[in-house]
């Protein structure tokens, strides 16, 4: 069913001239060009139809108790699918330099694959973990920006964390170095776990 259709059609002339510049007063035009006016409309209700029908699309599980896996959670499930994909994007970062490595044995090739894939669960572990210790406290981390996010990407914490060293003086004695406000704040967010390895004690 076509929903759209032109009310008013008509085809206007527009007169062109050959040559530069503006033409003489009165100057017949050298041709014409040809432009079709009018006024689109649609038919509403229907469009609407069209569009809720274009908007749904099916997801299909084998959990049949609502119960243990309601709608929401499904469609929730089904969203966080982009994490997944956004971990395996940043393998293929040149900065993760996964394309130096050549490995000819199918075996290491699956190995190296499971580490890289036990490598993103702690990563996105890690990545949830700070995000939900940044929404319980109400608190948030400065981004690329310098401007306050609530949900950073584990990456940029690493990158963020990247300056910290680690000064033993005398053989004895830790100083962990370049520490600011933010990495002790976070840190003090995650637990004591977190804070001792960052704390020239441990």
């Amino acid at each position: 069913m076509k929903i759209l259709s032109i009310h008013d059609a008509r085809v206007v002339a527009l007169p062109r001239h050959k040559g530069k510049g503006r033409p003489a007063k009165g100057k017949k035009p050298d041709f014409y060009v040809y432009r079709i006016e009018g006024n689109p409309a649609s038919l509403l209700q229907e469009r609407t139809r069209l569009l809720e029908r274009k908007s749904c699309f099916i997801l299909a599980t084998n959990q049949l108790d609502c119960e243990e896996l309601s709608d929401e959670e499904l469609l929730k499930v089904y969203k966080d699918q982009q994490k997944v994909e956004r971990g395996f994007r940043f393998l293929k970062d040149p900065m993760f330099m996964a394309s130096t490595l050549f490995l000819k044995s199918r075996k290491r090739i699956m190995a190296l694959m499971m580490v890289m894939t036990l490598c993103l669960l702690v990563y996105a572990a890690l990545e949830y973990r700070i995000r939900q210790a940044l929404e319980i406290n109400n608190e948030t981390f400065p981004n690329q920006k310098g401007k306050p996010a609530p949900n950073p990407t584990a990456r940029w914490v690493f990158q963020f964390f990247s300056g910290i060293h680690l000064l033993l003086v005398g053989g004895m004695q830790q100083l962990v170095l370049n520490l600011n406000e933010h990495h002790l704040r976070l840190l003090k967010l995650l637990g004591g776990r977190y804070e001792k390895l960052y704390s020239g004690n441990g």
